[in-house]
């Protein structure tokens, strides 16, 4: 898997379905019914609506430049190449997709046509690249000033639907408010779909035992971590592992045939680097 999302060719058919999936909610749902997205695709979508000249797609193309000039200078090679290709697929199908009106309810527009950008974005950011836009920036403001990347996102959005109800219908502006929240719901729901991992502790007398299976069984690796019982006082090995969600299941059932008395606790994580896991995306 690890040598499949390092292919090329892979991450260029996915950045090519992301970028189809992305244009497809703007060009079929979000510009028929006038309403605007947040980050860079927001600003061309507002140029566009106010000139009604060009398209969003030459717009966003346009805005990107500088952004790939400072991503070119500031970040790895790899992620802006990868990233080049993806605003380039971007814009072009976003300049080339039919406008066709598909919802007729703006309120409802709102909320599909943002989670099918989610979406798209999503599927684009889980490859070595991106979509380009405020990505790019944000990440340089968080490398050179340390400021967060979400917090970037939220007040360069809150300044593009504040010019959307300056210069622009206020119903719209408000729904597309709607839009950017559900755009950002889904997007992190698909990142995480393909990321999550479940971390497991396992206390038990046997944790030799079941550390010995967990490794031959489950092809898992296992770390002991030196606790004490506060009641006893009694030292105990503490078996901490990582999983998914499809083997927890088989993992449960190993540990209490070893031992009905064991402790097993579980919780999600939804960013496991290291080997057997993700790969660090470097930017």
């Amino acid at each position: 898997m690890q040598r499949l999302t390092n292919n090329m060719l892979f991450n260029l058919a996915v950045l090519t379905f992301g970028a189809a999936v992305y244009s497809f909610g703007i060009k079929d749902i979000v510009v028929a019914k006038g309403l605007m997205s947040g980050g860079v695709s927001g600003v061309a979508l507002l140029l566009f609506y106010l000139t009604g000249a060009l398209g969003p797609g030459v717009y966003y193309f346009l805005l990107n430049l500088p952004l790939m000039v400072l991503g070119w200078v500031s970040l790895s090679r790899r992620f802006i190449l990868y990233t080049v290709y993806g605003m380039g697929i971007l814009s072009l199908f976003m300049q080339l997709m039919p406008e066709r009106a598909l919802i007729a309810d703006p309120l409802l527009a709102a909320v599909f046509g943002g989670a099918v950008m989610g979406a798209g974005s999503g599927i684009m950011l889980r490859t070595l690249g991106s979509a380009g836009g405020t990505d790019i920036l944000a990440i340089w403001l968080n490398q050179k000033y340390n400021l967060r990347i979400g917090q970037f996102n939220f007040f360069f959005n809150l300044a593009v639907f504040a010019a959307g109800m300056a210069f622009y219908d206020p119903t719209l502006a408000l729904y597309s408010i709607i839009l950017s929240y559900a755009n950002s719901k889904v997007m992190d729901y698909v990142l995480a779909l393909f990321n999550q991992r479940k971390m497991v502790f396992i206390i038990s007398d046997k944790a030799d035992a079941i550390a010995r299976d967990i490794i031959s069984s489950l092809k898992r690796g296992a770390t002991f971590l030196h606790g004490a019982g506060a009641y006893t006082g009694k030292s105990k090995r503490v078996i901490l592992t990582i999983t998914n969600t499809v083997e927890i299941k088989r993992l449960e059932e190993l540990v209490f045939t070893h031992d009905e008395n064991a402790f097993f606790v579980v919780e999600n994580t939804f960013n496991v680097l290291g080997e057997g896991f993700s790969r660090r995306k470097v930017y």
